[in-house]
C-alpha cells in the first residue's frame, strides 16, 4: 500500500516561489497534484506518467511538476505565485501508468500542505 506524505508549503509573497515534495513508502505510478481552497472545490493542478505531463490551464507556465524515482519523490515547483494559487496542495496516487484530471481517478491521498500567497 502507498502512503504519501506533503511538505514545503508555507507563506509567501506574490511572485516569488516553493517547491512542493511529496514521498511515497509504497508503489509510485502516475502521480497527481491538486487543490483546495476554503468554500471551493477540489481543483486539478498537474500530472505526470513516467515523464509525460499534464497541467491546468491556471497553472500551465508557472508550475512544473516532476519526480525522481530514486527518491519515490514527486515535486512540484510553483513560480511566479499570486493569491488565486493560496489553498491545500494535496498529492495523489494512481495504480496504474494512466494520466488523469479527475480526483476519482486517484486511490491514495496525502493530508496535504498549506500554500499561503499574500498581496
Amino acid at each position: 500500500q502507498v502512503q504519501l506524505v506533503e511538505s514545503g508549503g508555507g507563506l509567501v509573497q506574490a511572485g516569488n516561489s516553493l517547491r512542493l515534495s511529496c514521498v511515497a513508502s509504497g508503489p509510485m505510478f502516475s502521480m497527481g497534484w491538486f487543490r483546495q481552497a476554503p468554500g471551493k472545490e477540489r481543483e486539478f493542478v498537474a500530472a505526470i506518467a513516467w515523464s509525460n505531463t499534464e497541467y491546468s490551464d491556471s497553472v500551465k507556465g508557472r508550475f512544473t511538476i516532476s519526480r525522481d524515482n530514486a527518491k519515490k519523490t514527486v515535486y512540484l515547483q510553483m513560480n511566479n505565485l499570486g493569491p488565486e494559487d493560496t489553498a491545500v496542495y494535496l498529492c495523489a496516487a494512481r495504480m496504474n501508468w494512466d494520466i488523469g484530471t479527475l480526483a476519482g481517478e486517484y486511490y491514495r491521498w496525502g493530508q496535504g500542505t498549506q500554500v499561503t500567497v499574500s498581496s
